[in-house]
């Protein structure tokens, strides 16, 4: 490693120079990054590399390599969100090889077995750091997709008002138990906030209910009870009806109905309200009016 560490620094400038010069288009996506902040951050980079092999310990995740590590974590987040993948990102530390291979050949040309010690351990080296920096890299991917997901839940939940003490959540897609979990939190909160004592909830969106499917709508039902809510299933279609029946999944105590209107007249009617048709002068629109005994 002493080897290795004078022959950066009596190099530092070429070595950048030469590294700048064969970076790959790759690695110089410039659409998503600058060529200043590239050599910013190989800048940066060689210096930490120069600093960890002058401290003697080979192995990089070892406290001498703190400043390094740190460096290359920091780097490699920042193209997981900025877009790059995990090759491009791999490729930056793997395309530092040559340059420094090039220059141990040219420092170390009278003794062979110095030059291939110092050879290996700049291999070994690159080699460790590349892993760190996608490790990272995938790291911070899965942490972004994770939060994605989790928005993309809260985005395909949405609780609509339909009327005062109505409301509807329309479901799309399958129900799972992190799904499930959000549903009800939306749900119940929307409850609670608008004081609501009946929900809609329309599976027209559902492609398939199988047991576990209404197990979790049983639950959301049962939690929106728990908040004084009264639920009702809309968009239940003959193919869901027939799964339902052949499974032997006990829905009696739920209020079903085929289309999210009918569910939607039977919330007017048990709030006490009425759908009526208005006169020919206002085109027949419909108007909703409270239910109650006609004044004689």
């Amino acid at each position: 490693m002493s080897k290795l560490g004078e022959v950066i620094s009596r190099n530092e400038e070429s070595i950048r120079a030469e590294w700048m010069k064969h970076m790959t288009a790759s690695v110089l996506r410039a659409d998503l990054m600058s060529k200043v902040e590239l050599e910013e951050q190989s800048k940066a980079l060689l210096n930490a590399i120069a600093r960890g092999v002058s401290s003697g310990q080979e192995d990089p995740t070892g406290p001498s390599w703190s400043g390094a590590r740190e460096l290359l974590q920091d780097i490699s987040a920042s193209r997981a969100r900025q877009g790059f993948t995990p090759s491009e990102t791999a490729s930056f530390v793997l395309s530092l090889k040559q340059p420094l291979f090039s220059s141990i050949r040219r420092e170390l040309p009278g003794s062979q077995d110095e030059m291939f010690d110092a050879l290996w351990k700049c291999t070994v080296l690159l080699d460790k750091l590349s892993l760190i920096t996608v490790e990272t890299f995938m790291a911070t991917r899965e942490e972004l997709i994770s939060r994605q997901q989790q928005e993309l839940l809260e985005l395909s939940t949405p609780v609509v008002k339909l009327w005062d003490g109505i409301l509807a959540l329309p479901i799309i897609g399958t129900l799972d138990s992190s799904r499930t979990q959000v549903v009800m939190e939306e749900l119940l909160q929307t409850v609670v906030a608008t004081n609501s004592k009946f929900a809609i909830i329309d599976i027209t969106g559902v492609p398939t209910v199988d047991t576990l499917v209404a197990q979790h709508l049983l639950k959301t039902i049962t939690a929106a009870r728990l908040m004084g809510a009264e639920c009702i299933i809309s968009g239940v279609r003959p193919q869901i009806a027939q799964t339902i029946v052949h499974l032997g999944i006990n829905l009696e105590d739920v209020i079903t109905k085929a289309k999210l209107a009918d569910a939607f007249a039977l919330a007017l009617q048990k709030s006490g309200r009425a759908v009526v048709r208005s006169s020919a002068a206002t085109n027949g629109s419909a108007q909703i009016i409270p239910a109650g005994p006609k004044e004689v």
